[in-house]
Parts: structure tokens; C-alpha cells; sequence
């Protein structure tokens, strides 16, 4: 969901050093004459040391990635050619997901030969100014096309074809193996015929055995939920990444406090037994998943009065995670819109200011 962001204006306050607007300095002196002696008080000093921001990572993309001039169209025409798809990597300065995916599922995976025989890889970084010419009518700057392309997490890996339609798109970061599921989909063209959650049941069909948690509840009806913000679960039989969902985060108390904020629900998203959506429309989890294109699994969704929130869709670390079941579960998303680039920054500047150190890559 990630927000897989860290706040750059931050990381320079820690490389520079800089602490003086964080120190609390209170001095106490008097002086005291009694006949001809003097009692003077010291003066004291306290000072709160900031904390520091930890595991953000730089990521030293591969040099074969291609050395494009940013113009999009012609680099798809190019990788068509070549019987090829292009990757465009959005990328993020100090971003732990992207260097972890970097090094994982690009230059060291045991498929790194398959992306570059198939896939021309283009880095865009979310933040940066280079101009890009994204087709005949757009040309922008990279932060202006992740806005354009509504790039939320870190990274985030969008597939085109040779007709520059966006094929598959993953958010944020993603199992060395559950990858190697979308880079065969889009290598196969797959997506000319069914979707991209589909295919993957069709291979890993029944392999998933559902986990129970002690906060699911047993509903099917969205409508009857109270007040509280409802966290929806989306688990199938061909989910790869949900043992390490319940083996760590919904195993982890500190989660599962926060998590007593909703109401929380699982379906099966490849179920077809009647449920009831937050407007009372009767549905069922395999058309309401399709319904909100969901791609992959698990995906969290938090909904509050009905309204999704925030999805969480990728595979997040602790300080990510936990935070963004408080953006929602608190609503703090009522005072910041953007969890992010303002929710998320701001917290951390708090915690540091308090002298706590902020781990994002954990």
C-alpha cells in the first residue's frame, strides 16, 4: 500500500546533522546571599536528542536497464520489435520496498535472464523533473506522470503493450514469486484473455488452506456493519503471500490492538455464495473483487462509512503497515488526505522529535 515513501527533507535533516530545532534547552540560575556567602544554582540542561530515521535504501539500478530518451511511444515501438513489453520502474529516492524489489525480483532473481529477454525496463522516478513524452499529446515531468499514471506506493512496475495500453500494474512491492506470475502473464499476452487474478487461480488453484484469526467475524453483509471503520480481507485458494500476511502481521499484537478499531471481514475472492455490499446491493466476493479490481492477494481494504479509504496491496513492513491501519481506523485521513506525503511524514517527524528512532525497513 507502499507506501514505500520516505520524507527526503527528513533524511537530509539526519545526514546534516542539524539539530538545533529539536533540543530543548531550559536554564535555571539564582543567586541567593545569605550574610557574606553566596548560594548560586547551577545552570541545567536538557536536551532531547532527536531520533533518526532507519533503512531507507538507494537503489543502484542495473545496467541493463534501458538508457531511454523518455520518449515512451517510441521506446513500445521499439520493444515491439523486438517482440518485447516495456516496464516503466517508478522508482523513489531512499525507498526500502524499491531497493528490496531492485535487488530481489530484477538483479538477483532466478529470472533476472526472462526480464531482459522480454522486458525493455525504463526507472521513472516519481519525484524527479526529467521531461518524458508519455505519448503524441503528453509530455510531462516524471512526478507529473506518476500523478497521471496515480502512482501511490513505491515502486510501482506498469506493463505496456505495443498499443501503449497499460496491461498490468503492480503497486509497490511484491514476493519474488508472485512477480514471476506477472511478468509471465504479460509475457504471454495472457491479459488479451482473462485477468490477471484469474490466471494465477487457474495455476495455483486450491493451494491456499484459509487461516483463522481471532478478529474475523462470520458475515457476509457489509451493510449491517456499525460505526466502527470495516477492514475487508481478500484471501483466495491461489493466494501466495497470505501465510506471510498471517505469520506476521495479523501475529503481531501491537497489529492486532489497532486492528480492534474495525470491524474486520474476509472473503474468499473466488467465491460465488451471496453477499450484500455497504449500499445493500446483493453481489457475490468473486464479482465484488472484480468490481474493485483487485489483482492480488491478500489485499486489505479499509473502508470507513462505506467509502474505501485505503488499500493495502502489496507487502508492506511493520512501521508501513500498523500506520496505515491507524490513518484509517483513528481517521486521521479526516486531517490528512494525503497519507503519504502528509500523514505518514508527519508522524515520523513527531516520533523523531521525541527522540524515538523510526525504522521503515523492518
Amino acid at each position: 500500500m507502499f507506501l514505500s515513501v520516505v520524507n527526503e527533507t527528513n533524511i537530509m535533516k539526519q545526514i546534516t546533522g542539524s539539530i538545533t530545532r529539536y533540543s530543548i534547552i531550559v536554564c535555571l540560575s539564582a543567586i541567593s546571599i545569605f550574610s557574606n556567602s553566596a548560594i548560586v544554582y547551577a545552570q541545567t540542561t536538557t536536551t532531547v536528542t532527536p531520533g533518526k530515521t532507519l533503512g531507507g535504501k538507494n537503489s543502484n539500478h542495473p545496467g541493463w536497464f534501458k538508457e531511454s530518451f523518455l520518449d515512451i511511444t517510441e521506446d513500445v515501438d521499439e520493444a515491439a520489435e523486438s517482440n518485447k513489453h516495456v516496464m516503466l520502474f517508478m522508482h523513489l529516492n531512499g525507498c526500502p520496498y524499491c531497493y528490496k524489489m531492485t535487488e530481489e525480483n530484477l538483479k538477483n532473481a532466478p529470472y533476472t535472464d526472462f526480464i531482459k529477454e522480454n522486458f525493455d525496463v525504463i526507472a521513472i522516478n516519481i519525484k524527479g523533473d526529467r521531461e518524458v513524452a508519455f505519448d503524441e499529446e503528453t509530455s510531462l515531468s516524471e512526478k507529473e506522470l506518476a500523478a497521471k499514471l496515480k502512482v501511490i506506493y513505491t515502486p510501482a512496475v506498469i506493463f505496456l503493450d505495443s498499443n501503449m495500453q497499460i496491461v498490468a500494474k503492480v503497486n509497490g512491492y511484491r514476493s519474488v514469486e508472485q512477480f514471476k506470475y506477472v511478468l509471465d502473464y504479460v509475457q504471454q499476452g495472457a491479459y488479451k484473455q482473462t485477468s490477471l487474478t484469474q490466471y494465477i487461480a487457474a495455476i495455483k488453484n486450491n493451494l491456499y488452506e484459509f487461516r483463522k484469526h481471532p478478529q474475523l467475524m462470520n458475515t457476509m453483509d457489509l451493510s449491517a456493519a456499525n460505526n466502527k471503520p470495516v477492514a475487508v480481507l481478500f484471501e483466495s485458494k491461489a493466494c501466495v503471500d497470505c501465510n506471510a500476511l498471517h505469520d506476521g502481521h495479523l501475529n503481531n499484537s501491537e497489529v492486532n490492538e489497532v486492528l480492534k478499531n474495525f470491524d474486520f471481514i474476509r472473503f474468499d475472492a473466488l467465491s460465488s455464495e451471496k453477499m450484500i455490499e455497504f449500499n445493500g446491493q446483493q453481489t457475490t466476493p468473486r464479482d465484488y473483487a472484480e468490481q474493485l479490481n483487485i489483482s492480488y492477494y491478500p489485499t486489505l481494504l479499509l473502508f470507513d462509512k462505506g467509502k474505501e479509504i485505503l488499500r493495502i496491496e502489496n507487502k508492506l513492513y511493520h512501521y508501513h503497515f500498523i500506520e496505515s491501519l491507524r490513518y484509517v481506523g483513528e481517521r486521521h485521513y479526516i486531517q490528512y488526505p494525503d497519507i503519504v506525503f502528509d500523514y505518514m511524514n508527519k508522524k515520523t517527524e513527531k516520533l523523531l522529535e521525541s527522540g524515538q528512532d523510526v525504522n521503515i525497513g523492518e
